[in-house]
């Protein structure tokens, strides 16, 4: 598989969008040193790209079916399901090795970060709870992030594990809206499929509501600054702007917004943490 595609298979700027979760964990714990960015960053893009080549293995059959996915690299079949999974267990070894460079208990709950990323993609088979399953994964970053510098277990990185996780949870609610019919047919427990668009809304909704609390307890927790808090008000604005689209009398116009404004959550938190960890009290 050359780069072009297996690129495409992992969404490889999905990568660059999760990298700032990780470096979150990395700030509160007090910016670590350069050796500790280097091998967090590592260890989230094998992190990702394990997680995406084993969705993308162990839901081909669902994703051939589905309108909206059967233009996928292996649903299309321009790659091998076999020479994936191999891509899945390199990176799954990369990542343990990442976290043995880090320190000890990172090495050790690499095992476990591997398992939350093999088993994601069979929770909607039988548990509409996937979204936040999903929101768990992704929270493993700056918990990861946090632990990596620290070496030590402490409630903040939790906390904000809790913030990403329930962010995650919230913007999946959303996405599945998309596939409500399909999984309904499928038999497939996404939350809209189970319970409704609107109650799905208000379950997004909730979520977000729930994440930016969370994040103002890691912030009053870890003491955070003027940057912090500026990053915390531009996130709930975006939040507030996101459930007013996908309220939108367009479902997929409004889907496809929603997406685009979610592109600057991370980088305006990663960059308001930035400032106040190296400027506001440096």
């Amino acid at each position: 598989m050359d780069f072009k595609k297996f690129s495409e298979m992992i969404m490889i700027e999905q990568t660059l969008f999760a990298l700032p979760f990780a470096y979150l964990g990395v700030l509160f714990a007090g910016g670590g040193g350069f050796v500790d960015w280097v091998w967090v960053t590592i260890a989230l893009v094998a992190a990702r790209t394990a997680g995406m080549s084993f969705n993308r293995v162990i839901d081909i059959e669902i994703d051939r079916k589905n309108p909206r996915t059967k233009d996928r690299i292996l649903a299309r079949g321009d790659a091998n399901p076999a020479e994936v999974l191999v891509y899945g267990a390199a990176a799954s070894l990369v990542l343990i090795f990442a976290a043995y460079m880090l320190n000890t208990l990172c090495f050790y709950l690499s095992f476990a970060a591997v398992a939350l990323l093999a088993t994601y993609s069979y929770f909607k088979r039988f548990t509409s709870s996937s979204h936040y399953y999903l929101g768990l994964v992704e929270a493993a970053a700056p918990v990861g992030g946090y632990l990596g510098v620290t070496g030590e277990f402490d409630a903040l990185p939790f906390i904000l594990g809790a913030a990403i996780m329930m962010w995650i949870a919230g913007l999946d609610l959303v996405y599945a809206i998309q596939d409500v019919d399909f999984d309904r047919e499928e038999r497939l427990y996404s939350f809209p499929a189970r319970y409704g668009v609107e109650r799905t809304l208000m379950a997004s909704a909730l979520s977000y509501v729930a994440a930016i609390a969370a994040l103002s307890a890691a912030g009053f927790l870890a003491r955070r600054g003027t940057g912090y808090w500026v990053a915390v008000a531009c996130v709930a604005v975006i939040f507030t702007a996101q459930q007013r689209l996908a309220r939108g009398e367009d479902p997929a116009s409004a889907i496809k917004q929603f997406f685009e404004l979610n592109r600057y959550v991370a980088p305006v938190l990663f960059i308001g943490t930035f400032l106040d960890v190296y400027i506001d009290q440096g």
